[in-house]
């Protein structure tokens, strides 16, 4: 960085832009930047200068530079309005986002911005900074730190009656109580989203965002044709907006279709003209080999699209929970299908014939004895499953209870008419 400064004009702003490399560009973005001009025509040079700054930094993947000049802007903070200092520190921390392998250092920025705006009693700005570190700490998995860090914010926020900023901690509280397994926390908290988004204008995106968590919750509970609305509606919110999550909530769509045994209606999606050629890719094409190998009941196919398939199936922690599930369910499917002839047969030859591991089969039959999926044991000795005839249910039991249950009627019966008798 030059130590001298140049005049803070539009003319040096076209110099900037004319530089062949972007370190000249940034050189000279810098010089303005370090104008000593506090006039309103100067301001408003620098704020277009930082914008530039910020952008040519994020190309080159310079994210420590973006954190040193959040710290050096801190005097040019105190000459303009809250509200553009507001925008120029979310503006930077976006910046440092987008520069991939920066997860430590946006949480260490978020941790420092805190202190500062605390300091300097920008509450506005420390709520929202506040917001983004509880996103960060639950990306990396921190939940107990940005659990405290919501619990004390929700608290703040409900009294300085934030509708907008509510709506996106409550959110964020659902997706966190979800991360850690607590269901009705998670329902709780999306509820709260809503009731607060009821009251004012959301933006789309946030409309989508909202969306998008209540499929989550709803196939969290089984009931995938409300989920599917749900992504639906978030669906179409990305689509318009260009949105990237738009695929991910084509692809939960696609999975409830594939949940509720209709996985012919992958094709259909896929086809529409809203879909067509736009959605076309990995996402897409893991769901469909999904949608293929359940419809052809093929465990083969089905372990080969999540081999083939890994990152969109097994690493998205939402379609791994649904599709265990879903493989366990056509596991079971097949063996049963495969053991209704014999009376006795090798493990061995059942493992032959569903094309699995022996062990693999074997640790499956056994969950299933134990789950009364079928009447049998295991001869691990001589490698054998033996399977019984369902056992006949003894009349003589039901028809004893009932019995016992009617006598209790009539003794009931006969002891209220002698109370009345003797009164």
């Amino acid at each position: 960085m030059s130590s001298s400064h140049l005049p803070a004009t539009t003319e040096s702003l076209d110099q900037a832009e004319e530089a062949k490399m972007p370190s000249e560009a940034i050189s000279i973005l810098y010089r303005i930047i370090d104008n000593p001009s506090s006039s309103s025509e100067a301001l408003r040079i620098k704020e277009k200068a930082i914008s530039n700054i910020s952008g040519l930094l994020r190309e080159e993947n310079r994210a420590e530079e973006l954190r040193s000049l959040l710290t050096q802007l801190r005097p040019f903070f105190s000459l303009i309005p809250k509200a553009k200092t507001a925008k120029i520190v979310r503006g930077i921390i976006d910046s440092v986002a987008k520069i991939p392998g920066t997860s430590d250092l946006q949480i260490s920025l978020c941790k420092e911005m805190v202190q500062w705006t605390r300091a300097e009693k920008r509450t506005f700005l420390r709520q929202r900074v506040e917001a983004r570190l509880a996103a960060l700490l639950m990306d990396s998995k921190e939940y107990s730190e940005a659990l405290t860090l919501l619990s004390g914010l929700i608290k703040e926020v409900r009294r300085l009656d934030d509708k907008l900023l509510l709506v996106d901690i409550e959110l964020l509280e659902s997706k966190l109580h979800f991360s850690l397994r607590n269901l009705p926390k998670a329902k709780a908290a999306l509820t709260a989203a809503r009731t607060a988004a009821n009251a004012i204008y959301v933006p789309p995106d946030q409309q989508g965002t909202i969306d998008l968590q209540s499929g989550i919750l709803h196939a969290e509970e089984k009931d995938y044709k409300t989920a599917y609305s749900y992504f639906y509606e978030a669906f179409e919110a990305f689509n318009t907006l260009e949105d990237p999550r738009a695929i991910y909530s084509l692809k939960y769509m696609l999975l409830c279709k594939i949940m509720v045994n209709q996985a012919e209606d992958v094709t259909g999606i896929l086809s529409s003209t809203k879909v067509g050629l736009q959605y076309q890719g990995p996402e897409v094409d893991a769901m469909k080999a999904v949608a293929r190998a359940h419809a052809q009941r093929s465990l083969k196919l089905f372990e080969a699209a999540l081999r083939d398939f890994k990152p969109q199936l097994e690493e998205d922690p939402i379609v791994h929970r649904h599709l265990s599930s879903l493989y366990d369910t056509l596991l079971e499917q097949n063996l049963c299908r495969l053991i209704e002839p014999f009376s006795r047969v090798e493990i061995a030859h059942i493992a032959e014939l569903i094309e699995l591991p022996v062990d693999h089969v074997e640790k499956k039959l056994s969950q299933m004895i134990l789950d009364k999926k079928f009447a049998g044991t295991l001869d691990q000795g001589a490698g054998c499953l033996i399977i019984f005839e369902d056992p006949k249910p003894d009349a003589i039991y039901p028809a004893t209870l009932e019995t016992i249950s009617n006598i209790g009627k009539v003794v009931d019966s006969l002891y209220l008419r002698s109370a009345k008798i003797m009164a």
